[in-house]
């Protein structure tokens, strides 16, 4: 007898643990070039270089699971305001978010209750 594990590596459970293991983890490939031209567009409309990889990570996702070519998508993203394309990649990354989590944008008022006067002494 000894203190040292058994490493026998005949392991019949193996499979069957990597499987569940991996369970959850699908693999999504997609072009280099696809994937340069996302993050591209986002870090010229002013994204930080993490933030174009996590958006362009999420875009591609969507852009796959709804069968839409991706240069299409930039080709349509490209002809909106600033503004326009912040609220569309709020809801994009907000629909493969969890429920419990969500992000929220500010949409400033220009509203002005009070009454102005031009008073003259």
């Amino acid at each position: 007898m000894t203190n040292i594990p058994n490493n026998n590596n005949n392991d019949s459970n193996k499979p069957v643990k990597e499987f569940f293991n991996n369970y959850f983890n699908d693999t999504i490939s997609f072009p280099s070039n696809d994937v340069d031209a996302v993050v591209g567009f986002f870090e010229s409309r002013g994204f930080d270089r993490t933030a174009s990889i996590a958006t362009a990570t999420v875009v591609l996702q969507q852009a796959k699971i709804d069968n839409v070519k991706v240069f299409e998508l930039i080709d349509t993203l490209k002809g909106m305001e600033n503004v326009q394309l912040s609220y569309i990649v709020t809801e994009i990354l907000n629909h493969n978010r969890s429920n419990t989590s969500s992000l929220g944008y500010k949409i400033d008022t220009k509203l002005d209750l009070l009454e102005k006067r031009n008073i003259v002494v």
